[in-house]
């Protein structure tokens, strides 16, 4: 019998997502009060392909239950060691004496980055459970707020103040992003004023937000201007600048635009953004600029993860979340050109495995090597003993959300600089 749990994990596009971001949380109460959300729209199909993706979930949920128990094609890929060691893209720093507070934690990309470079956890405040428990579970001394207790909205931030140097998170990238519709303050998920009450309330040494690159497009920067600037320029010197997960090693295509604030007197003119550790030049076919050949190479997705050499290399696509989709999918596929990417490289970006030895036990039919929640984890730069729930869509939705962690560690060990 194909159970339902079998399909929610198995059925990688066969039934498409509808064009929708809402945070996690949002989508589940909606679906439990059966309202429908107001950023979901479904999907115009037929009903015959509607069919044929429902027929491909359940043919694809009986593949599986087969390969698991032991039947199905044969294994051909043997079990991966991966080249990249994410720790070593973040060397542990002696601690700073710097204390960081942390907002929309989700499964820790900014809390870990920030840890490795030296800095004092004060808390933690994440609205999932799940996610709060991955916190939790990597690190059982820090003190993770979640549930009521985690949503920001509902913090009095002025208990924390004088016991914290830096505020750091990543607001919900929905109002912002294509699929969250772009409504940026229309958008009841815009939470990036709550991050600017929180930095205000508390007066920290310094602030750091972080979100998708379309925040910094034109699209935003009267939103830019009225929501960050306005409120903290009169105490903060604010830089904003786009960084590059491959600039820093991270075998991914992902850039994000990040806000560091110093408070004005803390030497704040002086703040330097950081400076690419690693050049991708070779993997994207750019021309290396004078300087980067000094750089580290990053390496490819295949190389990373410790494939065999077919003649083809390159940066992985954006690991697509599903925890705000309807629908519980294990897919990190986020768009047809991505799908192109993940087929040269001969890897099937849907279906994620639990292990690695589950992903090699079921053979996707095109025989491209299958990803593991570990090897996701590898490709957003995540240390393997940083360990993430057991169900696979709460695993790769994390990763998937998460800000990369040797990129977090770069921008925090800035921010130390600045401020010593």
């Amino acid at each position: 019998m194909v159970r339902a749990t079998d399909i929610q994990e198995v059925t990688d596009q066969a039934i498409p997502d509808a064009l929708t971001e809402g945070t996690a949380e949002d989508v589940r109460q909606h679906r439990l009060s059966g309202v429908e959300a107001p950023w979901y729209q479904g999907w115009d199909i037929t009903d015959e392909k509607r069919q044929y993706f429902r027929d491909k979930a359940i043919n694809s949920a009986a593949a599986k239950r087969l390969a698991m128990q032991g039947g199905g094609p044969e294994p051909i890929h043997d079990i991966n060691v991966p080249n990249l060691l994410p720790q070593d893209l973040m060397p542990q720093q002696t601690a700073s004496g710097l204390r960081a507070l942390s907002l929309f934690s989700g499964g820790g990309g900014l809390d870990l980055g920030y840890d490795r470079a030296g800095f004092g956890h004060v808390a933690s405040f994440e609205i999932l459970e799940h996610a709060a428990e991955t916190l939790q579970r990597n690190r059982e001394h820090w003190d993770v707020f979640t549930g009521d207790d985690g949503d920001v909205t509902a913090v009095d931030w002025l208990e924390y103040a004088g016991k914290v140097d830096v505020v750091h998170g990543g607001p919900p990238c929905q109002p912002f992003s294509v699929a969250g519709r772009q409504q940026g303050v229309d958008d009841v998920r815009d939470m990036f004023p709550e991050f600017v009450r929180c930095v205000l309330e508390i007066s920290p040494r310094a602030f750091m937000a972080e979100n998708v690159a379309a925040v910094g497009k034109p699209k935003f920067a009267g939103y830019v201007q009225e929501t960050i600037y306005e409120p903290l320029r009169a105490f903060y010197d604010v830089h904003q600048f786009e960084l590059s997960a491959e600039a820093f090693g991270v075998p991914q295509a992902r850039r994000r635009v990040f806000f560091v604030g110093i408070r004005k007197g803390e030497g704040a003119k002086c703040y330097v953004p950081p400076a690419a550790t690693h050049s991708a030049a070779r993997l994207t076919g750019q021309q290396e600029q004078l300087g980067s050949l000094d750089l580290a190479p990053t390496m490819g997705a295949r190389e990373a993860l410790g494939l065999p050499n077919i003649g083809f290399d390159a940066l992985s696509p954006t690991l697509r979340s599903g925890l705000s989709s309807p629908r519980k999918t294990t897919s990190i596929l986020n768009s047809t050109s991505a799908k192109r990417v993940w087929d040269e490289l001969q890897i099937w970006p849907n279906g994620v495995a639990k292990t690695r030895a589950a992903a090699r036990a079921f053979v996707p039919e095109c025989q491209h090597f299958r990803l593991s929640v570990a090897d996701c984890g590898v490709l957003q730069g995540f240390p393997e003993d940083w360990t993430f729930p057991e169900f696979v869509y709460k695993a790769v939705g994390q990763i998937g959300n998460s800000v990369a962690p040797p990129v977090a560690y770069q921008v925090a060990l800035s921010i130390r600089q600045a401020l010593s």
